[in-house]
């Protein structure tokens, strides 16, 4: 057996189900879940028709590499969101069962194995990142992210020697739970950062696409990568998916894109990995990709959230509207543990720990004394929760 499955630690919601096993949840009030980042909006019924009128496809093998009609929509979204005039989508795309998947593998593929080797990430951080490194057979390095920095890493901090061992970059913006984005100055800072200590950079851009409605949507990696003229994408991959942009979770669909000297390898294994996206999925993610109206609503129905839930907590939590995203990520007045237990069992609202999300380092875990809302539930659900929140903190105040 893979001695390297003993690193993996668990799962943020099984330390969540182990934290609350003992918890009874209030009885005289219904549960509200602001745990999951699960969307709850309904799935565009455009798709879902697609996907039904294609389930004869089920009778045909899917390449690994898609359909061409997929990467060629792909492709013209790609152009359209972040401003590119070339993208190639015969050897610069390829469409991916889901984000979560892909992360995993990309960095499988893209690691030699080495125990100076480094996968360097934010903290928090999307644990995928985490276990990719320790299965691939290298060391996870972490840089904290907080309120200090405006929970993006501090990279003029980070040792050469860190860089130098550096094999690959996971950055997540918007951020994961934090919901910073990263500027154009910064992405291109590390873009120069990659070529100077020869290590790639790996964008995990899922929550792109919910910001506030009719502001411009934050830049992306290869968008900084053609800003410097770059239009081959080099040492810079990105990882986008239908799930919270289109209300898809399970459809498993998204795709990487960027530098194809990184993604004909990346291609190779796949094609041993078995993880073809069923041609039926493949047409409903076309259908998703070319069509913006259903994420614009979707966009609104977030900012409702967003703006509700904020009226309510202001004054009583320490709370700020992210840049993009849909969670929130508030200080708790006491250890975030206890506030999580106790909000569950007197208020019967559950949310997810700070210090899960993260990592404690020398020390300093940048999660702690914070909590995770994921704001995914019917607006009336999220607007109830939160006065409930208010309540439980108003007694805790007393």
């Amino acid at each position: 057996m893979n001695t390297d499955l003993d690193r993996l630690q668990p799962y943020p919601f099984e330390k969540l189900r182990a934290l609350i096993a003992d918890v009874t949840p209030n009885p005289g009030l219904r549960p509200i879940a602001l745990s999951i980042g699960e969307p709850k909006h309904p799935s565009p019924p455009f798709v879902l028709q697609t996907l039904a009128d294609n389930l004869d496809k089920a009778a045909v093998y899917p390449t690994t590499l898609g359909i061409t009609e997929l990467r060629q929509g792909i492709a013209d979204w790609l152009k359209r969101r972040f401003q590119l005039t070339h993208v190639d989508p015969a050897t610069q795309i390829i469409p991916v069962n889901g984000t979560r998947e892909a992360l995993f593998s990309f960095t499988q593929a893209m690691v030699r194995r080495d125990p100076e080797g480094l996968v360097v990430s934010p903290n928090p951080f999307y644990q995928i990142y985490e276990g990719a490194a320790f299965l691939a057979g290298v060391e996870p390095h972490y840089l904290a992210c907080d309120a200090g920095n405006g929970f993006v890493p501090d990279f003029d901090k980070v040792p050469e020697s860190i860089w130098q061992r550096c094999q690959v970059l996971f950055i997540c913006t918007p951020g994961n739970p934090t919901g910073a984005v990263m500027p154009l100055a910064t992405l291109q800072k590390l873009i120069k950062l990659a070529d100077l200590h020869d290590f790639f950079i790996a964008s995990d851009e899922c929550y792109s696409e919910i910001h506030a409605p009719g502001a411009i949507g934050p830049v992306g990696l290869l968008q900084a990568c053609a800003a410097m003229g770059r239009d081959d994408y080099a040492r810079c991959v990105v990882f986008h998916s239908l799930s919270k942009r289109s209300n898809l979770p399970g459809l498993r669909s998204g795709f990487v894109a960027g530098d194809a000297n990184l993604l004909r390898p990346y291609l190779t294994y796949r094609t041993y990995h078995g993880c073809a996206m069923p041609i039926q999925s493949q047409m409903a993610s076309l259908a998703a990709w070319g069509d913006e109206d259903h994420v614009v609503e979707n966009r609104r129905q977030y900012q409702a959230k967003f703006d509700a839930v904020l009226d309510i907590l202001n004054g009583v939590m320490d709370v700020e509207r992210p840049d993009a995203g849909f969670y929130l990520w508030p200080r708790t007045l006491i250890d975030d543990c206890e506030f999580t237990r106790r909000l569950l069992a007197e208020q019967n609202v559950a949310v997810v720990p700070g210090s899960f999300l993260s990592r404690e380092i020398d020390g300093y875990n940048p999660g702690a004394g914070r909590v995770r809302m994921a704001l995914v539930a019917p607006l009336a659900d999220c607007i109830e929760a939160a006065q409930r929140i208010r309540q439980f903190i108003e007694d805790l105040e007393k």
